[in-house]
């Protein structure tokens, strides 16, 4: 097995997931399996517990591991299916750690970091690092980790520890270190500033780790007196220094590693030369292109209340994202805080409430994601009852769903008490209800996570036909509160059909009003599986209905086809992309770019 570590310098936010990523791309790209794996130097045990401001989204593997959105950039670039122990946490580390002391594993033994600690770190590593994630059978040829957080960090120190040893512990030929360091430029001086990365890189080799190649961040491309500099410097050849350079859209980075030469010099450190070949990234370099060319713009409404953050809603963004480009349309985010759209804002704020109705009735698609606690949930179910009312299409994940119910039984079916009890236990009408997956007296691990099948119970619907007319499809779960069973039959009789449902045909999974251009809930996360080939078929009806092609999306999904992102250059034709592909229920798991969705508005967030 072959390592590739990369590590970060100066500041956080620098780009190491999409590095990683990419390295990952170029490495495939040579013929070579590729697995990942991310470290995360905080104590939690796993990322299910954090607020989606402290930390970006919660990522939900098949497996109901709650992890890092890092996972989420690896499974979209590479195309694979990571388990939980690809995310390695402190707290995941000592908790194996005290569990085998408990248990008398040490022999009496005064239980330390080192060696105790860092020895967990590196079995752990070797251990998941054979684990097969392509789908084949076998370990992969190389193993990229991640080392989340910033060189001199404290909480970081037993991973630095652990990493040194293990670059000595699999060989010289084995391991290759990446670093990513910032190169900035001052306004006042007009030049590419090294000195940052020189103290970082003197960091790195202070605690045991010497950097092969250098990934250098920069508003432009590195100009060869700096990087003459920096391998004097930091020690690294010229030819492994390369730069990261901002870019139109996140695709391009591969392409600016396989343009430098990067997988060459990863190939010689590991000694891969003689069984690797020329990267092949056609379709990288024709997607990316292809979104630089694209002018029609499609307007979704993100109604949400953690729209401070883009991160929050990461996979969603990458799975809308996808899919606009399938459909060759530019995609126009319009962040819209559901506080916003209450009444109580009307008076305490009436410019941020008629800015964000604006917003809102000039949207040409509506997107509700998930979400937990009661902030904002008026405001959601006001956007979920105007895009009903006025035929505009729309789209609720988990949250997002539940609350297009009440709102249908508050206003259609005449229920004013009809609510769900997370937030009003004491309902009458209890539309939405608690159903964890296990005890009913412990919250911890009792969500419903990760991957569950959904059966098409009405095959006759936009749902299914997105999906190509299959039976089932399989989908990531992350919630508690469900729709209540004994309702259904009353909702179908007003209007709203569950076209969808678990096998037992008690969880509701997905809703559609028949009657309604394209307004469609699932209870599930479809963002989650959507790649930059295979996007989502959920997300691509939404857009297809935003702007007009959704009739031909459906006919093509009938035939077999699915939409995915595969285009010839130089065809600006309006029509989707359709590619012969197999069923939409196999796909893999998506991702995209940073800043490829214009924020407008208040700048606030959706929940």
């Amino acid at each position: 097995m072959k390592y590739v570590l990369v590590t970060g310098g100066v500041v956080s936010g620098l780009g190491k997931g999409v590095t990683a990523s990419s390295i990952g791309v170029v490495l495939k790209a040579c013929g070579l399996r590729i697995t990942s794996i991310k470290i995360d130097p905080y104590l939690n045990t796993d990322a299910g517990t954090m607020s989606p401001f402290e930390h970006g989204e919660v990522f939900v593997l098949d497996d109901g591991g709650e992890v890092d959105l890092d996972l989420g950039n690896y499974e979209r670039f590479l195309e694979i299916k990571l388990t939980r122990d690809n995310n390695i946490t402190t707290g995941k580390i000592y908790q194996s750690v005290i569990n085998k002391e408990r248990e008398g594993e040490y022999l009496g033994k005064t239980v330390q970091v080192v060696p105790h600690i860092t020895n967990a770190i590196q079995d752990w590593i070797e251990r998941v690092a054979m684990v097969p994630v392509d789908g084949q059978e076998g370990p992969a040829d190389v193993c990229v980790i991640e080392l989340g957080g910033t060189i001199g960090d404290i909480e970081s120190m037993p991973f630095i520890e652990a990493l040194g040893q293990f670059s000595y512990r699999v060989g010289a030929g084995n391991f290759c270190l990446v670093h990513v360091s910032l190169v900035p430029v001052l306004n006042v001086v007009g030049e590419q500033k090294t000195k940052p990365t020189q103290h970082s890189v003197r960091g790195l080799r202070g605690l045991g780790l010497t950097p092969n190649m250098l990934a250098c961040r920069s508003t432009k491309e590195l100009e060869e007196n700096v990087k003459e500099k920096l391998s004097q410097f930091c020690h690294v050849p010229a030819a492994n220094i390369f730069t990261l350079y901002d870019v139109s859209n996140i695709w391009h980075i591969p392409l600016l590693l396989r343009d430098q030469k990067a997988h060459n010099a990863i190939l010689k450190v590991l000694n891969l030369e003689s069984v690797a070949q020329e990267p092949k990234l056609d379709e990288w370099v024709a997607r990316a292109t292809l979104y630089d060319t694209l002018q029609d713009e499609v307007r979704i409404a993100m109604v949400g209340k953690y729209t401070g953050l883009s991160d929050s809603y990461l996979s969603v963004l990458k799975a809308l994202l996808h899919a606009s480009v399938s459909c060759r349309k530019k995609l126009v985010v319009d962040w819209v805080a559901s506080t916003d759209l209450e009444d109580s804002t009307a008076s305490e704020a009436p410019e941020a409430y008629n800015a964000a109705w604006s917003l809102l009735k000039g949207a040409d698609g509506v997107l509700v994601p998930g979400g937990f606690g009661d902030r904002g949930v008026k405001g959601k179910m006001m956007a979920a009852k105007y895009a009903r009312e006025n035929n505009v299409p729309y789209l609720g994940i988990c949250l997002g769903m539940q609350l297009a119910v009440v709102e249908f039984a508050r206003h259609v079916m005449k229920f004013p008490d009809a609510d769900s009890t997370e937030f009003n236990p004491n309902t009458k009408t209890p539309c939405v209800i608690f159903m964890p997956e296990g005890s009913k007296t412990h919250m911890g691990g009792t969500m419903r996570l990760g991957s569950r099948r959904t059966f098409f119970k009405v095959t006759d619907c936009k749902s299914a036909k997105l999906y190509g007319d299959v039976n089932f499809v399989d989908e990531r779960h992350r919630h508690r509160y469900e729709v209540n069973p004994d309702m259904v039959p009353a909702f179908e009789n007003a209007g709203l059909q569950f076209v969808g449902k678990d096998e037992t045909g008690q969880r509701m999974e997905i809703i559609e009003i028949p009657d309604h251009p394209f307004f469609i809930g699932v209870q599930f996360h479809p963002e989650f599986k959507s790649t930059p080939s295979k996007p989502s078929p959920l997300f691509v009806g939404l857009i297809a209905a935003a702007c007009g092609q959704l009739d031909q999306v459906l006919q093509d999904s009938c035939n077999g086809h699915v939409v995915v992102a595969k285009h010839k250059l130089g065809d600006s034709s309006s029509t989707p992309l359709i590619h012969q592909n197999g069923h939409a229920q196999k796909q893999a798991n998506g991702g995209v770019a940073n800043g490829t969705c214009h924020a407008n508005g208040n700048g606030s967030t959706h929940g």
